[in-house]
């Protein structure tokens, strides 16, 4: 029964893995029309709600949390990542490139968590970081990162998520999943509306064509996503979920090699190899600490 339940949560975040690769598909291609900050308003305010709506309970059960605070200020930190990535979703040229620059947010986990609380940083991590950086390197030598000015948006928001990563695994367990995801998501689409209001100019109109992309990125990429997700670790140790999680970044350059018809240069394919690599490294210790 317990082997059963294993396979099944695979097979559910390995389908997450999908939708999330599938997402920067959808987001691409809603922002030929939609300006991006207005996107994400759009996009994570509703799939927030969505959540909310189809789970009742959530607005009760958070607004008497103890950690609603908590709660509500990760939902800070995820909307300015989140703005950082919109930035880079617009700016690049490489979606397959931006994807696995985008995954480094997994291998800053254990500093941020050292720096914020001093939890120690395991040998894995050690050899993970210097590989990393190695592959940005490639990536550098390249022009990816230099002529690319997405790039350096998806590498900031890379180190903002593990920022949020940390926090969040902190309260994960002493709130209930639904809630937690549904408050995050909202907070980013409110500051993604505020910001777009100051600063983007709307679109008088926008083609029903655009509206399917964004229906799309709203309830598979985002709705589904997320609440697949949570329904799939909680079937899976974590060493399960940690380790077909990193799939996403090669599922995105696959999705957008054959969408976009995007190619990566020898240097940057070596590049994201390495990135890869790290991805890897950084959570192979959950794996062997789980048959350990």
């Amino acid at each position: 029964m317990e082997r059963f339940s294993h396979l099944k949560a695979d097979l559910v975040l390995l389908l997450v893995t999908i939708l999330a690769a599938f997402g920067w598909i959808f987001s691409k291609e809603t922002l030929t029309e939609l300006p991006p900050l207005l996107f994400l308003g759009i996009r994570f305010f509703t799939a927030g709600l969505f959540l909310f709506i189809t789970h009742r309970g959530s607005w009760k059960t958070l607004s008497h949390h103890p950690l609603k605070e908590q709660v509500w200020q990760l939902g800070g930190i995820m909307a300015v990542a989140l703005l950082f990535w919109i930035q880079g979703l617009a700016k690049t040229e490489n979606l397959g490139v931006g994807s696995f620059i985008t995954s480094l947010g997994v291998v800053f986990v254990p500093l941020v968590a050292w720096l914020m609380f001093r939890e120690p940083i395991g040998r894995s991590t050690q050899l993970a970081v210097p590989v990393a950086v190695f592959g940005l390197g490639f990536l550098s030598l390249d022009g990816g990162l230099s002529s690319d000015p997405g790039h350096i948006f998806f590498l900031v928001a890379a180190a903002l998520f593990s920022v949020q990563f940390t926090l969040i695994s902190r309260i994960a367990a002493k709130v209930p999943a639904i809630p937690l995801t549904a408050a995050q998501l909202m907070v980013v689409g409110i500051v993604g509306f505020a910001v777009s209001a100051l600063t983007e100019n709307w679109p008088s109109s926008v083609s029903v064509e655009i509206w399917g992309w964004l229906l799309a990125s709203i309830l598979f990429a985002t709705s589904l996503r997320f609440s697949l997700q949570t329904y799939g670790q909680s079937l899976a140790p974590v060493s399960h979920a940690a380790l077909i999680m990193i799939l996403e970044p090669v599922w995105t350059a696959l999705a957008a090699a054959f969408w976009f018809d995007e190619s990566m240069a020898a240097l940057e394919i070596f590049g994201c190899l390495l990135i890869f690599s790290a991805l890897i490294i950084g959570r192979w210790s959950l794996l062997i600490s789980k048959r350990a």
